[in-house]
């Protein structure tokens, strides 16, 4: 028989534990905006840590950023996806520099990540007109666009603002030159005008703005048309690795790139793999920091699309209540004369219907607040503290919707958790292989006692992890596949009082501190079993080996409080430990495994960290049923 010895929910309490239990092209009229040789301090208060830049992180490294709609996050890497599986609702057509028809900017974009080319040239039907061009004059590095509409086109340049490294870098790119630019900068539109007399000059500009994964600036969100006039016009100047050898550039990108120290951290993409904005300790000028030390735009706060994993770009705290942003400085003169988003399709608005599409396609994470129950629990107190905040409390009855108990023979000893479709996750240690055996509770609150809410299932295979070691509680964590109903595909009815919580796909995606839930039916502050669910708040505990040693294994992770006043205990086994994004949207972190006593001082409670093993629940899960936007 397997043993139950395993951590769960304590209400500050120290139970002992049986001592036999398991462990638990430049010139000079270029202006460049940095200056020849910067100094750079040597401890950047920015830039860091060490340990994270040998890891050469990039924009594919989907542990710390998201996958575009047309790739998916695999091992850790973003893969380019078979363009067929792009959304295709509430999207434009394009068309392709092949006059080739394309669905969306999704797919065209899928096929160019394939192809690793320049595939699209604009948005609408019409592919026979010419298609989009960009050049860069030689000598003064002028930056020309051929753009089509439902006109035909015209010839424009490109207004200063807004332009940046990361747009010339793929203006660069787009002309052969692999790494992309050496510097931006800008001249009076009158002095090129002045300088190509026998020369036709565009009489508009459109400022442009990349994101730096763009293979063509036809692929980056391009504005109105305004008049040129007494404005500047952006120019590029591409990179030279024989000149930045000679400049003080004392950044190596990933790509072999060299770029100032002080252009790191910023949320401009300089490198063009952006992984000068993976390692960041603090942001420069004015750039937003994520939690996993990736710096994102300013821009990007508040603009209506997820860039931090964990949403906190577009929580309300970082967004002003007037709901207005100034993101750059203008004067009043040119105030009036920037240009408007509309004229062009937006691909920035394509990629964000593209992402509410696949998220529509998975719903987890988020509890039907319409079917909790309103009871009161009073706050109790213990030694002076406030158990609401540090204990277990008990839950209200259909608070906790992903929480199942797994019934073995009639015998309640674990939990687990409903992550969607047919299937739950919990502790290998809980289970063995016979289905049989098994019956799945939902929406259960009294442990002896089902309520009208309450569903059971049973249980059509187990599947233990394969590298499950029953002496160490190593990988531990089983997935459980549910019996489906009578010619359907579904194992539950509609069920207000079941929801799904998301499975994490990165590790990073909550950093330790951050205060999570457990909740189950464990051992109480008198060493018996719950009555009813109890939850209680944990944190996440960082470089846990150093209180269980050896014992700590690859794919563990802590959490509680080291003081001992909150733990889970035995019979929470296989429950879950969920931490809520900057949104609201809860993720299953970990699976409760083991620990040292229950509640023991200087040793938290010990779980199987999900997001490791998010390769393998993908595989016999599918993707639908187990990720967001990096599907």
């Amino acid at each position: 028989m397997r043993s139950t010895r395993v951590s769960l929910l304590l209400v500050f309490l120290f139970v002992s534990r049986s001592e036999t239990d398991p462990i638990q092209q430049r010139t000079s009229t270029v202006i460049s905006p940095y200056p020849t040789t910067p100094t750079a301090p040597e401890i950047d208060e920015f830039l860091g840590p060490d340990e994270c830049l040998e890891k050469k992180l990039t924009r594919a490294s989907c542990d710390l950023v998201f996958c575009p709609p047309w790739e998916r996050c695999i091992n850790g890497q973003c893969s380019c996806k078979p363009p067929y599986l792009c959304p295709t609702e509430n999207v434009h057509p394009v068309c392709g520099r092949n006059s080739r028809n394309y669905r969306s900017y999704c797919q065209v974009m899928a096929v160019s990540c394939r192809t690793k080319k320049p595939t699209m040239s604009h948005f609408g039907e019409n592919c026979e007109a010419q298609g989009f061009r960009s050049s860069i004059e030689s000598d003064v590095g002028v930056v020309w666009l051929f753009v089509p509409d439902t006109k035909g086109g015209e010839d424009l340049l490109v207004f200063e603002t807004q332009w940046d490294m990361a747009a010339a870098n793929v203006a660069c790119k787009e002309h052969g030159n692999k790494l992309g630019a050496m510097s931006v900068g800008s001249m009076p539109y009158i002095d090129f005008v002045v300088n190509y007399q026998s020369k036709e000059v565009p009489y508009s500009c459109v400022t442009i703005r990349c994101q730096g994964f763009e293979n063509s600036l036809a692929e980056c969100v391009i504005s109105s048309k305004i008049q040129c006039d007494t404005m500047k016009v952006a120019t590029v100047t591409c990179y030279d690795e024989s000149q930045a050898s000679k400049e003080a550039r004392n950044f190596m990108c990933a790509n072999g790139k060299r770029v100032f120290q002080n252009q790191t951290c910023d949320g401009v993409d300089h490198c063009g793999d952006r992984s000068d904005e993976m390692c960041c300790k603090n942001c420069r000028d004015g750039g937003f920091r994520c939690k996993t030390g990736v710096c994102v735009h300013k821009d990007a706060v508040g603009d209506g699309q997820m860039d931090c994993l964990d949403g906190d770009d577009e929580s309300k705290k970082h967004i002003p209540s007037t709901g207005k942003r100034y993101i750059h400085t203008v004067t009043q003169t040119f105030l009036k004369q920037l240009p408007k988003p509309s004229d062009y399709i937006s691909p920035k608005e394509e990629i964000k219907a593209s992402r509410a599409q696949l998220e529509s396609k998975l719903y987890c994470g988020i509890p039907n607040a319409a079917t909790v129950d309103d009871e009161v629990v009073e706050e109790r107190r213990s030694s002076g503290r406030f158990k609401r905040v540090v204990g277990g409390v008990p839950a209200k009855p259909t608070q906790i919707q992903w929480q199942i108990a797994l019934e073995e023979n009639k015998k309640i000893d674990c939990g687990g958790a409903y992550i969607g479709g047919c299937w739950v996750l919990t502790a290998a240690h809980c289970v063995r292989p016979n289905p049989s055996a098994f019956m799945v509770k939902f929406s259960l609150w009294k442990k002896s006692k089902a309520q009208n809410t309450t569903d059971i299932v049973p249980v059509a295979q187990i599947h233990i992890h394969p590298r499950y070691n029953a002496s160490n509680y190593e990988n531990d964590i089983a997935l459980v596949e549910l019996k489906k109903l009578p010619f359907r595909d579904e194992c539950v009815l509609d069920n207000p009082a079941i929801s799904a919580v998301c499975v994490p796909w990165s590790s990073q995606l909550f950093q330790p501190n951050h205060t999570c839930s457990i909740s189950g039916w464990g051992r109480n502050r008198e060493g018996k079993a719950a009555r009813v669910l109890l939850w209680a708040n944990v944190s996440l505990v960082d470089q846990c080996q150093k209180y269980y040693k050896d014992r700590f294994k690859p794919g563990m992770m802590c959490a509680g409080d080291l003081a001992g006043s909150v733990d889970s205990c035995q019979g929470d086994s296989g429950g879950p430990l969920v931490c809520e994004d900057e949104l609201g949207v809860s993720y299953l972190w970990g699976i409760v495994s083991w620990g040292e006593r229950c509640g023991q001082p200087g040793f938290p409670g010990v779980y199987t960290q999900v997001a490791q093993y998010f390769e393998w629940i993908r595989l016999h899960t599918g993707w639908p049923a187990v990720t967001r936007f990096n599907s």
